[in-house]
């Protein structure tokens, strides 16, 4: 097994008045052509965004992107007419395709919002976009990594590439394997609370973790953890 870790504070930085974000990989002005992209997982944000603010209508093209909801209500309109608030328990995914424009805003006057948005290069170019929002509040289960996203129809969501999301709150002292879908794959793993380790290297809080060449491994938790596995083709 092959291992990569990026740790949370060596992560790029965008600031400003409305946005703290934090990047795993290249992104805005952070640029290291060391952290372009684990396989086809191209962007890792990790974004606080103030109240009554946020990412307003932009166009993407040829991207599958994906918001997790961490804290607080995240407001999503784009040019399908689509408009919803998502919230913690629920997920949201954009085939941006032939091309989309859309707006991710905070839902609350008064309170923070916190989001994961995850960009994953898809499988084919030039499809029709397409928004799509679930509630994963019955699929998620205590001391397990529950499947959220697959290209096959086994999880609530689905996305254009060969790629599986799973997610899960795990009290301590618990040892949990992950089989790979694939070869020819890899899983990077993203601790959103918590202290983990995998094949010997201790993870903390935002830390992220990408293994491949490996068609398994076995996570520990060493303190009540929150985790994130994207398993993406290299």
């Amino acid at each position: 097994m092959k291992k990569v870790t990026d740790k949370a504070e060596s992560r790029g930085r965008s600031s400003y008045d409305w946005l703290d974000s934090r990047h795993t990989f290249s992104f805005d002005k952070y640029y290291n052509p060391r952290r372009m992209n684990f396989g086809a997982l191209r962007v890792l944000n990790d974004d606080r965004i103030a109240p009554g603010k946020g990412f307003g209508t932009h166009p993407h093209k040829n991207m599958e992107i994906i918001s997790i909801p961490l804290k607080g209500k995240l407001k999503h309109g784009d040019s399908k007419q689509n408009s919803r608030t998502i919230t913690i328990g629920d997920i949201q995914t954009m085939s941006a395709g032939t091309g989309i424009y859309h707006s991710e805003m905070n839902g609350s006057d008064t309170e923070p919002a916190e989001f994961l948005q995850i960009w994953v290069i898809p499988e084919k170019l030039n499809t029709p976009p397409a928004y799509q929002d679930y509630d994963i509040r019955p699929y998620l289960h205590k001391n397990k990594l529950s499947l959220i996203v697959s290209p096959d129809g086994n999880a609530p969501a689905g996305m254009l590439q060969q790629a599986w999301f799973s997610i899960g709150e795990v009290e301590a002292g618990k040892k949990l394997g992950y089989h790979l879908h694939q070869s020819h794959a890899g899983v990077y793993i993203f601790l959103i609370e918590g202290e983990i380790k995998v094949d010997g290297t201790v993870l903390s809080r935002r830390d992220g973790m990408g293994v491949y060449e490996t068609d398994s491994f076995e996570l520990e938790t060493l303190q009540d953890s929150h985790i994130l596995l994207i398993e993406v083709p290299m």
